[in-house]
């Protein structure tokens, strides 16, 4: 299998939350995970950048945020130049959708744990 390297975008370090277990789960099936979440924080190693950080070769990027939570970074993550985008159940965005379209990146409406755990990822 081979790894993609993941943004987790809208990390926490509360075990409670998806994107929590996210990047976890992504350590876990050996995918290099970086993150930014509201404040910098940490996940076991992994260190959570507050807002728009300069990350390079990120192939997929996977949305914890709302749609309105979103929309500050539409070029962020198109300047990113991911493969593709995964919006996780409750950030569905066709505005954002489109945006992708016209830059030619690939975006899925899915569950990154679910994807994980059925090796759809």
């Amino acid at each position: 299998m081979a790894t993609k390297k993941t943004l987790v975008m809208g990390a926490s370090n509360d075990p409670g939350r998806y994107a929590y277990k996210a990047v976890k789960m992504l350590q876990r099936f050996g995918h290099p995970v970086v993150a930014m979440g509201k404040r910098e924080d940490d996940i076991d190693g992994i260190k959570v950048e507050q807002g728009a950080a300069p990350f390079d070769g990120v192939n997929t990027v996977t949305l914890y945020l709302n749609p309105v939570n979103q929309r500050q970074y539409y070029d962020y993550i198109i300047g990113l130049k991911p493969n593709r985008v995964i919006f996780n159940p409750g950030t569905e965005n066709p505005d954002l959708y489109a945006l992708l379209r016209e830059n030619n990146i690939e975006f899925e409406v899915g569950c990154t744990l679910v994807m994980l755990s059925i090796n759809q990822y």
